[in-house]
């Protein structure tokens, strides 16, 4: 600082402090301790790098040495200490406020986002400030553990650290909600999603993954994350296998289930008498399911259910005869096969037993 220049405004008052300290060697007050904090404050909340800021503090100090008599260059460092501590710390309260604000804006925005409770137009002027552009489509993917995950959890931080060192110049948001793990990308670029899951996969110790298809504009993001939802909820359902889901390749389910009256009168009209069996409905459920799954193939659908053969055969014989539909016949096989899928999807028939 040049001599006679007016000191710059975070300094305003240090040198007065400093030399008023020194001649009775007493410690700071409470006000001039307050003042600096103040000060701290006011410098972090105009962006000034607190490095530059406490060389500014020493210089200024080095400045007064000659103008303080040589026995109080102690009481001089101390109060420069305490002065500068003071400061440091207005500083990093105003910066933590920061943070904090920032994090809610982020979780408001978020919040926003995923549900579409703000304007498109307002929501779309806040994207920009988090790196996405609206006007474009965006799939979602949507992460889940076998725990909730939430903002700064070490595999939550772990994998955006990932993903955004692979991928930091394109236009993504890693987040949580509702302890589950999420990226959005833009619809043109499914290697995001793609590397997305693998590392929640990995991170998770083998969770599961579904991506949504891609839809354009703001309410495109809300779309494709109700699909990534649904997707988790069906994998859970109707026991899909696979880590990775795409809602694209679900797509029958939710047109099955369109009209839940009409999937249930089928339920109970094809599979009803199937109460009457030994044991009740869900082995003989359970009989379908394996054998529709492995393309029909007595012998693969025995394997998954650990039955011989001739064990299945007489399962699938049973069927027949109590619903009077052939699971081995093609004509019968297709409303069997519906009526089994909306048995899953329905939760049908919810542990009622049946007579023998």
């Amino acid at each position: 600082m040049a001599e006679g220049a007016a000191p710059p405004e975070h300094m305003a008052g240090y040198a007065e402090i400093l030399l008023d300290a020194c001649v009775t060697g007493r410690r700071l007050t409470r006000a001039e301790l307050e003042s600096r904090r103040a000060q701290g404050t006011r410098a972090a909340e105009a962006g000034l790098a607190l490095r530059g800021l406490i060389r500014d503090h020493l210089a200024a100090a080095r400045e007064l040495q000659p103008r303080v008599a040589s026995g109080s260059v102690g009481p001089l460092l101390a109060a420069v200490e305490q002065a500068v501590d003071a400061f440091a710390e207005g500083y990093e309260r105003a910066q933590h406020q920061a943070v904090r604000q920032e994090e809610a804006a982020r979780r408001e925005f978020v919040d926003d986002l995923l549900y579409g409770r703000s304007d498109l137009g307002r929501l779309a002027e806040r994207a920009a400030r988090f790196g996405l552009r609206l006007s474009q489509a965006h799939a979602v993917a949507v992460a889940q553990g076998p725990e909730p995950y939430g903002d700064g959890y070490p595999v939550a931080r772990g994998i955006e650290e990932t993903v955004l060192a692979r991928f930091g110049n394109r236009q993504i948001l890693l987040t949580t909600k509702d302890g589950r793990l999420i990226c959005v990308a833009p619809g043109d670029q499914p290697d995001v999603l793609a590397f997305f899951a693998k590392q929640a996969y990995a991170a998770t110790g083998g969770g599961r993954v579904a991506i949504g298809r891609s839809h354009q504009g703001a309410g495109g993001v809300v779309h494709s994350y109700e699909e990534a939802l649904n997707a988790l909820d069906l994998a859970e359902r109707m026991a899909l296998e696979g880590p990775v889901l795409h809602a694209a390749d679900l797509l029958v389910y939710p047109v099955l289930t369109r009209d839940r009256q009409a999937m249930a009168d089928l339920v109970e009209s094809v599979l009803g008498p199937l109460r009457n069996g030994r044991g009740g409905a869900q082995p003989f459920i359970d009989t379908l399911t394996a054998y529709f799954d492995s393309g029909c193939v007595a012998t693969e659908a025995a394997r998954r259910l650990s039955l011989s053969v001739r064990a299945l055969s007489y399962r699938l014989e049973r069927i027949r005869t109590l619903t009077g539909a052939d699971p081995t016949d093609p004509v019968n096989r297709y409303t069997l096969q519906t009526a089994v899928i909306g048995a899953r999807l329905l939760g049908w028939p919810g542990g009622a037993g049946g007579g023998a």
